[in-house]
């Protein structure tokens, strides 16, 4: 968690990411919404040149859709924490990070799954404006 949403605070999170939580991976392929803070010009607006370029070169991109993000699952996640765990007024930083770490590991050691009940045919209705129509 971070006060704000810059791309530094951003290129930090990837440098704790690559070099802390997973410093033997030799690709970390990361899901992204479309927020102008997550790119790999933010890396370079942060590290030196060769560490920039050394953290892109472990890293793949892959951006969820701008149109029908229901089928953005982080999304979801996100939802469900905000329910079980940040329903409330918390007046400090520290205390929301114990509260989502604890919520996390809880979630986490569940197995906790989503169950998705929206199928392609129903958002192929649902959603006409954004599937392409394919004639005959």
């Amino acid at each position: 968690m971070t006060d704000r949403r810059t791309k530094q605070d951003w290129a930090l999170c990837i440098q704790d990411l690559l070099d802390r939580q997973f410093p033997d991976a030799k690709c970390v392929r990361l899901v992204l919404d479309n927020l102008n803070t997550h790119t790999g010009a933010a890396l370079y607006e942060t590290f030196a040149p060769a560490e920039a370029r050394r953290r892109l070169d472990r890293l793949e991109f892959h951006y969820t859709p701008k149109h029908a993000s229901w089928l953005n699952m982080a999304e979801i996640e996100i939802g469900v924490m905000n329910r079980q765990c940040l329903d409330r007024r918390i007046p400090e930083k520290g205390t929301v990070c114990h509260e989502v770490t604890a919520w996390e590991q809880r979630r986490n050691a569940e197995e906790a799954k989503i169950r998705w009940s929206f199928t392609v045919s129903a958002a192929r209705v649902k959603l006409q404006r954004v599937y392409p129509s394919i004639e005959g």
